[in-house]
């Protein structure tokens, strides 16, 4: 029998510094028992570079590429998380990824830009793939993660707040579908480099606009 698309767990990172030298991360989330989210507003930089979370209390170590509406509240499948600890032979819990939201029973990677989710008592809005980063890797310590985690193509995505609300482990997530056709593996595909995805997502005119700029970029330099 069928799981039923929920949280399974709500998770939270404090700043801490995983190299020498470099600037703190919160990409080490832990397990809480409830989480606040609300837009962010704009993607931009605070004092110390740091970026805006739409989760309470959520720290986003850089703001130049994470953090703001797009990227308020990061998802990832517990089922993703029980593939990588059998690809990699290692315990794995909720948060290591640095995701916001560990679901169950939701195929997070089906999911499309624009597609909505009800969870507890906030709304959300798929609006952007997780594409990996540097401090990933290095907290990962495997070989080459960045392009295997990319090639899986099953990421997890970005949602941004449409509505403000706490999220508490157990709360159903109810889907209501965009039909938009900007699959979030596609997204994903073409923000790593791949000219094919790139063209077909800029077919769409649901694109957003930072992906649009992008894979503009990256198709000019590669014409």
């Amino acid at each position: 029998m069928a799981t039923a698309p929920a949280v399974l767990s709500v998770n939270v990172g404090a700043p801490a510094v995983l190299r020498e030298g470099r600037a703190p991360t919160g990409i080490g989330k832990v397990p809480v028992d409830a989480i606040d989210v609300a837009d962010p507003g704009r993607k931009r930089r605070g004092p110390s570079g740091e970026g805006f979370s739409g989760v309470a209390g959520d720290f986003i170590g850089s703001g130049r590429h994470h953090g703001g509406a797009d990227q308020a509240v990061y998802a990832f499948a517990r089922e993703e998380l029980d593939h990588w600890e059998r690809e990699l032979g290692r315990t794995l819990a909720p948060g290591l990824f640095g995701e916001n939201l560990t679901t169950v029973g939701l195929d997070v990677d089906a999911a499309e830009q624009g597609d909505t989710w009800t969870v507890g008592t906030a709304v959300l809005r798929v609006s952007a793939p997780r594409v990996p980063c540097a401090n990933f890797a290095f907290r990962m310590q495997e070989r080459a993660w960045v392009r295997r985690f990319a090639e899986r193509g099953r990421g997890g995505c970005y949602l941004a707040v449409e509505q403000a609300g706490r999220i508490v482990p157990g709360d159903p997530v109810v889907v209501e579908w965009s039909g938009s056709g900007l699959a979030i593996p596609l997204l994903l595909a073409g923000w790593m480099g791949d000219l094919d995805a790139a063209r077909e997502a800029m077919g769409h005119d649901g694109l957003d606009g930072e992906s649009r700029a992008h894979f503009t970029r990256l198709l000019a330099k590669r014409a």
